[in-house]
């Protein structure tokens, strides 16, 4: 069952599923799990499916859109903060805390794509999150800048301060594809496979980024942070072909105990966001996982 909720983040509404397991029972309290949406992302995509798969297995499961984006409040639109969304993560623990469905002392956090890399940044310094689980994440976003993602990151951060200014004097926001258009650039075709077909595509949903996010995600990567995490463990997900698996293993090698790593035969970063094959398996390793842990 689905029930559209909002909450409230740096007194912005931010928009959310909250999807219940169908046979809950009146005055029981229950294990609750937050997803949390790979960058540009909205809740109706890939981190709705894994709310609403988890709800099956028993939690109640969280799925909501980040500030600036999809239906949740925010100006200007589409800006990839690395630090704004793991406070909305936070005040996303808030609001499930405060559920008298919900046991506050068994939530957990999973993230994909970027939203892995913020789950385990966040979890680094909110201890209400007693499990945290990533998928195809991207840890490093630091890393994946600098290293070209989005062409020359030098020239790209000047042209950032350039767009923030010229905001600041009433001008409109400036922004680029979050994907590469050009279908031959690595990783860009299985993305746009993705979000521009069936399985991902939707009217809230738009390939932009505002343009001076990349001078905040050049200052973040969780892989600062990761081994902070513990107490806590981290269940790291990726799929064998997947681009983010390297950053899955470094990840993985800068975490403490407890913490495993999975890697799923065959599965690419985006085949694990709905792909039946690969999708199961990391359903299944989610719940053995926050089933003992939560």
């Amino acid at each position: 069952m689905r029930k559209n909720v909002s909450f409230k983040s740096n007194g912005l509404n931010i928009a959310g599923h909250l999807y219940l397991p169908e046979d809950m029972k009146k005055g029981e309290k229950y294990p609750a799990i937050v997803t949390v949406t790979p960058v540009s992302g909205i809740k109706e995509q890939t981190s709705g499916l894994y709310a609403q798969k988890m709800s099956e297995k028993g939690f109640i499961a969280l799925a909501f859109d980040n500030t600036s984006y999809g239906e949740s409040e925010g100006q200007p639109r589409f800006d990839e903060n690395p630090f704004a969304k793991s406070e909305d993560i936070k005040n996303a623990v808030t609001f499930l805390s405060r559920l008298s469905e919900v046991d506050p002392q068994r939530i957990g956090a999973i993230g994909i794509c970027a939203g892995g890399g913020y789950v385990a940044y966040t979890a680094a310094t909110d201890k209400r999150i007693k499990a945290v689980g990533t998928v195809s994440a991207y840890f490093d976003l630091r890393g994946m800048v600098t290293s070209g993602f989005a062409g020359d990151w030098v020239p790209l951060l000047k042209e950032a301060g350039k767009a923030r200014i010229a905001y600041a004097s009433g001008g409109e926001p400036q922004y680029i594809p979050m994907l590469p258009e050009d279908p031959t650039f690595p990783g860009a075709r299985e993305g746009l496979d993705y979000y521009c077909t069936s399985r991902g595509e939707h009217p809230n949903w738009q390939n932009k980024t505002l343009l001076w996010s990349y001078d905040k995600m050049v200052q973040y990567s969780a892989l600062d942070v990761i081994h902070m995490v513990s107490p806590i463990p981290m269940l790291i997900i990726v799929g064998s072909k997947a681009a983010t698996l390297e950053q899955s293993k470094l990840a993985y090698e800068h975490a403490k105990e407890p913490k495993e790593l999975v890697i799923i035969d065959g599965g690419t970063h985006f085949s694990l966001y709905d792909q039946e094959l690969h999708f199961s398996q990391a359903i299944e390793k989610l719940t053995k996982f926050f089933k003992a842990y939560l």
